[in-house]
């Protein structure tokens, strides 16, 4: 068969500063491996490459919401349809060893053989502006959560007065108290100077932390209503949870085949583990635990305050199933509704 007419698929093994690429044909065999800069111009080479094989049907590349991501968005540039590769498993690396030729042929046979379907992220929408504004976002609240604890430490073992005066406020009462803290710089060697100035400049890191997160928050709010002002909109979901659930269907939440597919990306389908008379599911580990934790917020906010919610746990906890059974099955539910307004949504967006 000419070059030109062969039909061939490829597979990609991603890094931060190169990516090595192989070509399969048809039946599986190997028909070339090479190594390209992670560049602009080595995405182009890479493209050129494969082509220069055959008829270029479908590529496989490893890492596409890390180091594949600017390769990703330059082949969907290029009208390649792309399948997102997990990362082998260590049986198989145990067989055949670990090389990057290795990974990008095991790329290629994982996209030739339909074990890897998943359609990878654009990243080219909203919604990756909003992963981009939550990331600093996350780190802030990481970071002044931290910051909150070293106060309540440093107070633990602070001076009878400084103790007297901090313990029990409220975190942002007890930063700006701190923050106000008087201390004389030039006896530094008292523990009491020393531990006041020391609350005073965590203190200060906190309010830097909270005015980041304020302004992060007045940036990030208009745009997830903007993108899913229906999701938002349900019973339970906050911004904050939109803003997740945006994040883990990405700006083309169509690559999700069916509502079961997002319950399986938020680990909420849950898992059989029934043998012989005792029938019943167990937790499913997988999954993105971020989105997880967002269906979970909206299941126990259901509970607490709504009534068909409510009745449906009595229910469901008179035919003997635990909380957690309970729980797994809302998140069910809610992973079902939620896809149905994110795909909305994304309608809404595109026309």
């Amino acid at each position: 068969m000419a070059a030109s007419r062969r039909s061939i698929i490829g597979g990609v093994d991603t890094h931060r500063d190169t990516h090595h690429a192989a070509i399969l044909d048809e039946v599986g065999g190997l028909l070339g491996d090479a190594e390209f800069p992670a560049t602009p111009d080595g995405y182009q080479e890479l493209l050129s490459w494969m082509r220069g094989y055959g008829r270029l049907r479908l590529v496989g590349v490893e890492g596409t919401g890390s180091y594949g991501a600017g390769l990703t968005r330059y082949l969907h540039g290029r009208k390649v349809t792309v399948v997102e590769v997990d990362r082998p498993d260590r049986g198989g690396r145990r067989q055949h060893g670990k090389s990057d030729p290795i990974d990008a042929v095991a790329a290629a046979r994982a996209a030739l053989a339909g074990t890897a379907t998943a359609t990878p992220k654009t990243r080219t929408g909203p919604v990756e502006a909003i992963r981009t504004l939550r990331v600093v976002r996350r780190g802030a609240v990481k970071a002044r959560t931290a910051t909150l604890n070293q106060i309540r430490g440093l107070i633990i073992a602070a001076p009878e007065h400084l103790r007297c005066q901090l313990k029990g406020l409220a975190p942002t009462t007890l930063a700006k108290r701190c923050a106000a803290l008087e201390h004389d710089p030039t006896r530094i060697h008292d523990p009491a100077h020393a531990t006041a100035i020391a609350l005073a400049g965590l203190a200060r890191r906190v309010l830097t932390l909270t005015a980041e997160i304020t302004a992060l928050d007045k940036l990030l709010i208009p745009l997830v209503k903007k993108a899913a002002p229906r999701t938002i909109a349900l019973f339970g979901v906050g911004t904050d949870v939109a803003a997740q659930l945006l994040t883990t269907a990405g700006d083309n939440p169509d690559r999700l085949r069916s509502e079961a597919a997002l319950a399986h990306l938020c680990g909420a389908a849950p898992i059989p583990a029934s043998s012989g008379r005792t029938h019943r599911h167990r937790l499913h580990r997988g999954g993105d635990r971020h989105a997880n934790h967002a269906l979970h917020t909206i299941a126990l906010c259901r509970l607490r305050y709504d009534p068909r919610t409510r009745a449906y746990a009595t229910r469901r906890s008179a035919e003997g199933l635990s909380n957690n059974e309970i729980l797994r099955c809302l998140k069910r539910y809610i992973a079902r509704e939620v896809y149905t307004s994110l795909l909305a949504d994304f309608t809404a967006l595109t026309t």
